[in-house]
């Protein structure tokens, strides 16, 4: 398998989270506990709606049209 190969195999596709699952943080409750890492909270681009993680890099986004609330 070529390295251009490998590099797209790893590619994930982001974790979509709504309103409602805000305040976000990884590692999220569907992760495997072998996969765990120390909690962290994510916070999300103001103009993309883009998050990653700093531990695993797992990419999470804002579903289009959620609505997030202030606290």
């Amino acid at each position: 398998m070529s390295t251009v190969a490998n590099s797209a195999a790893n590619i994930q596709t982001p974790v979509e989270l709504d309103g409602k699952d805000l305040p976000a943080h990884c590692p999220n409750p569907a992760m495997p506990l072998w996969s765990s890492h120390p909690r962290v909270f994510l916070e999300f681009d103001k103009s993309s709606g883009n998050a990653k993680c700093p531990y695993c890099g797992t990419q999470y986004r804002l579903k289009p049209g959620a609505v997030v609330k202030a606290h």
